[in-house]
């Protein structure tokens, strides 16, 4: 079949309804999206971006947390600015990038500074209303039960009637983290529910094509943005999987420097939409609640209005 034809054909099959909002696990109706960039400021596509796919939730990147010494605790670092709001009726979700190396140790005091700079950070920029946040880290085996032991501080924190997210006005808060493949093999975290990061799925260093000394291609090269092929060997994980979960799909380019030659990786539409279909089929409540990754002019136009719709069809 011919590409473009295959395309087609995926997006006719998942648009037999519409773009619709969605009903999460937790029972919440969103279509949502990040915004991972060091300044909250919306121009009129990204405005228009919202209100066109229905989207209720952005997940809006607060700071990074990173290792600063062996010793230290581990500081906050590219912490956003607001220059702007988001419109009314969507949700802002505070959501904290910890890098795996914080968590090869216990930090006894960190869930605490975490959860007050958050707090602190929305009442300086009058936002109101959080009713979550969200913890991203790119655990392992080593890390995974520091890390959980660091999110059962969190939702200690959140629970606590002085804890200074929480108001008489506001209810408790939710707590999610972000699930990468590899780690649905590993027990859940102790979150509300999970974002099941589809991207950045697969090794870096095998983008190119491997072939023999007499040119015979030996190993097909890998986008490791996101490619079926790295997602198939986790899809058998996802129907036992015990946490509600959401989906989170690439619509960015990455762009690096390989041995001084310029490198960028972008997700056909194809390739997102047959991977969508693969993880709905083993799971179909992930067609339930579904984000796109990132917000931003560059990645709005990189697809099509169809693609969008196909992407957020439930």
């Amino acid at each position: 079949m011919q590409k473009g034809a295959f395309i087609m054909s995926l997006l006719l099959a998942l648009l037999t309804t519409g773009c619709s909002r969605t009903v999460q696990d937790n029972g919440e109706e969103l279509n949502a999206v990040y915004f991972w960039r060091t300044e909250l400021r919306l121009d009129s596509l990204e405005r228009n971006f919202l209100e066109r796919y229905a989207i209720k939730k952005v997940y809006c990147r607060y700071f990074d947390v990173v290792m600063d010494g062996e010793d230290d605790e581990p500081p906050p670092n590219a912490t956003i600015t607001f220059s702007d709001t988001l419109p009314k009726g969507v949700e802002l979700v505070p959501t904290v990038y910890i890098t795996e190396n914080c968590m090869h140790q216990r930090h006894d005091s960190l869930a605490r500074r975490v959860v007050r700079r958050v707090a602190q950070m929305n009442q300086t920029n009058g936002i109101s209303g959080v009713k979550e946040l969200q913890i991203d880290c790119d655990y392992t085996d080593r890390s995974r039960l520091n890390f959980y032991h660091f999110l059962e501080q969190v939702r200690q924190e959140l629970l606590t009637h002085h804890s200074p997210l929480i108001t008489h006005h506001s209810p408790l808060i939710t707590l999610s983290a972000t699930i990468r493949l590899h780690q649905l093999q590993m027990p859940a975290p102790p979150v509300d529910y999970g974002v099941l990061m589809l991207y950045n799925t697969g090794d870096p260093r095998r983008f190119e094509d491997r072939r023999s000394a007499d040119g015979r291609l030996l190993e097909e090269g890998k986008n490791p943005v996101l490619d079926l092929r790295d997602v198939r060997p986790y899809a058998r994980y996802l129907a036992g999987y015990a946490l509600p979960l959401s989906a989170a799909y690439p619509v960015y380019r990455w762009v690096r420097h390989v041995g001084g030659v310029r490198i960028e990786h972008t997700v056909d539409a194809s390739e997102i939409l047959g991977v969508k279909q693969l993880v709905e089929q083993k799971r179909p409540s992930l067609r339930q609640a579904i984000i796109t990754y990132h917000l931003d002019e560059e990645n709005i136009n990189r697809y099509s209005h169809e693609t969008f719709e196909a992407i957020y069809q439930h």
